[in-house]
């Protein structure tokens, strides 16, 4: 995990990569968490006899809103700043499922800080948090993050 020195370090990195989390394994157990928590219970996630007869991938796909979903605790492997007190979810400008991650596959994220601002107390990041998937060459996932980080 990288850590930071405060806001002036974090301005450094604009334009940059912050970092590159570790490898996650997504499990049929996580996918199945999801879909109970969401009431998402489509076959292509829950399901991995049809998922094996019937998708041209033999296996069950996660959520794309669970790959998204794994942002908040990819950043927390992935950099640390000293002295923040919290962070804010802002919200998302943009987000692509570009591609999909079928169950047992390992998937990580990469941070690069694309905008940093001063708001009332504190500071808005924004950062582009692109999914990747061992072994494929084109990310899963590509989204603007939006947080307000105070000290």
């Amino acid at each position: 995990m990288k850590v930071i020195q405060g806001i002036e370090e974090l301005r450094t990195y604009l334009g940059k990569e912050v970092g590159v989390s570790d490898w996650l394994t997504i499990t049929q157990e996580r996918v199945d968490e999801f879909a109970r928590a969401t009431g998402d219970n489509q076959w292509i996630h829950t399901d991995p006899v049809r998922a094996k007869a019937e998708l041209p991938y033999g296996n069950t796909i996660a959520h794309g809103f669970l790959t998204l979903a794994l942002a908040p605790r990819f950043s927390y492997d992935t950099y640390r700043i000293e002295g923040l007190k919290m962070t804010l979810n802002y919200g998302l400008n943009k987000v692509r499922f570009t591609s999909h991650v079928t169950t047992n596959s390992r998937v990580r994220m990469r941070v690069t800080l694309l905008a940093l601002e001063t708001t009332k107390g504190g500071f808005k990041t924004t950062t582009q948090v692109t999914f990747e998937v061992e072994g494929q060459h084109k990310p899963v996932c590509v989204a603007e993050a939006l947080a307000v980080l105070y000290f």
